[in-house]
This record gives C-alpha cells, structure tokens and sequence, in this order.
C-alpha cells in the first residue's frame, strides 16, 4: 500500500479490524497532519459503526494535538441512535495520545417543508487564478494530491489584505466509494483567510475547532470539482473566526463550514 495514496489510507482503516492506518509526510502541515485528512479518519472510523447506512448531516470537530505521520488508531462509539438519526463520537489516537475529537450526526432523508438555499453562484473561471503549483514556494505540501487555483484576490501571502478567499479545487485521487470523505477532505483545504495580509511566510496556524454542516447528502454530489467561498469574520489576539460555503460545479451547495483558528503573526 502506498502510504501517500488518499484512497488507499481511507480503505485500509475501512477495512481495518483494529481501525488503525498509515499515512506518510506528504500529508503534513507543519508538525501535523493536514486537518481535513485527520477529520476523514474519524469520520470512517464512524460510519463503520452504522447498522445501516445513513447520510452525514454535521461534523464537529476538535483540534486537540498534532497528529503526526505514521499509524493512527481510531476509537469510534456510537452515543444514541434513533429511527432516522444516530449520533457518535469518534476520537483518534497517536502514540496513545488523543489528538482529535469528532462528533457526528448521521440521518436518513424525511418527507418535509423544503427550502432552497439562497446564493448567488458567480464564480471565476479556473483558469482566471493561480494554480496551486505556480503558488508552490507559498502552500503546504499535501495541495500536491489536489488540482486547483486560486481567484478573484485573497491569495495566501500576498501582502494584498483581503478577507475573502475563493477557489476551485478536485482531488488528483480517485475517490469512488469514499464520496463522504471525499467531500470533508476538500472542505478543510482553505487556510486563514487573513494570511493575504501577510507578504512573507510561513505564518504558523492551524485550526482549534472545525464545524461543518452538509446542505445535500455527500453520496448525492457526483462533481469532481468544488467551488470554495470563505470569508474572514474576524480576527484579534491570535485568534480569527472564518466562515465558508462549497459548491459542485454546477452551483449547487453542498456544505457550510465554521472555523476557528490561532495564528501566530
């Protein structure tokens, strides 16, 4: 098994009876692994607890230590579990260290009111921006998995302050059978938002806590490539709060993310 393979990672600890896999040092960010990979564990680790399977409603996730390369274990329990809703936890485990923890809501669909989300979809072309690799020097080494560019301004280190970021991305990986994760995955990729203030990195940051809300079923969205809106609600003593929305190709939204994150300049 390659170690650096997206899939390969995520089938293994699928697979996996003692729910461990292994991931190398592509998928770092600093001292540890990149936030949306770490989230994906739990999230398997979870939803091979359903008795039947039902669609992730909302994640929320808690950054608690780095999650360094090598082998992670995941420790998956279901706390209730309804008709239509079952709710977990799921933490997951480095040299015996808890390093995040995630809470889950997985839930069938029901007959009811529907209300179409409001959103003006305008975007950019793809290749109005810049790609991930013109920006290499500036951009953490796991984007090498993910095609995708930067637009309309906000770009990571600048030096042109800008508190939105928009962008398009798709996994280089074949993610057929792994449509939930495939979408957590891409979710997570937005760094700060306020990093364009910034001309020089690197700026250390990462995420505190991550909460992410699915608009549609993920096994539903059938797109390769996403759209990605956030913006910068604030920042202010090390801290800065950002919002965002991801979109298929199309222009349908598929989720709505809320973080908070820690910097250090």
């Amino acid at each position: 098994m390659q170690s650096s393979d997206l899939n390969s990672i995520l089938t293994r600890l699928e697979e996996s009876e003692d729910n461990t896999t292994i991931f190398d040092e592509s998928w770092s960010q600093g001292r540890s692994a990149y936030g949306g990979i770490a989230a994906a564990f739990a999230v398997t680790g979870m939803r091979k607890l359903l008795s039947s399977p039902k669609p992730l409603r909302s994640l929320m996730v808690s950054f608690i230590a780095p999650v360094p390369p090598g082998e992670v274990k995941v420790e998956a329990e279901i706390q209730r579990e309804g008709r239509n809703v079952t709710q977990m936890s799921g933490n997951v485990i480095c040299n015996g260290e808890l390093c995040l923890q995630a809470m889950a809501a997985f839930g069938n669909p029901r007959e009811g009111l529907k209300v179409e989300a409001q959103h003006d979809f305008n975007p950019s072309p793809k290749e109005s921006g810049v790609k991930f690799q013109d920006h290499k020097k500036r951009v953490p080494g796991f984007l090498q998995f993910f095609e995708g560019s930067w637009v309309d301004g906000g770009l990571p280190f600048g030096g042109n302050p800008c508190n939105e970021l928009n962008l398009w991305i798709r996994h280089k990986t074949d993610m057929t059978g792994l449509e939930t994760e495939k979408l957590v995955t891409i979710c997570d990729i937005p760094p700060p938002v306020i990093l364009s203030y910034f001309e020089q990195g690197p700026i250390p940051s990462s995420s505190l806590s991550w909460s992410l809300e699915f608009v549609v079923p993920p096994e539903e969205v059938k797109s390769d490539w996403f759209y990605l809106e956030f913006i910068a609600d604030a920042a202010a003593d090390g801290y800065t709060q950002q919002s965002g929305k991801i979109y298929d190709e199309s222009g349908q939204l598929c989720a709505l993310s809320r973080q908070c994150m820690v910097y250090f300049g």
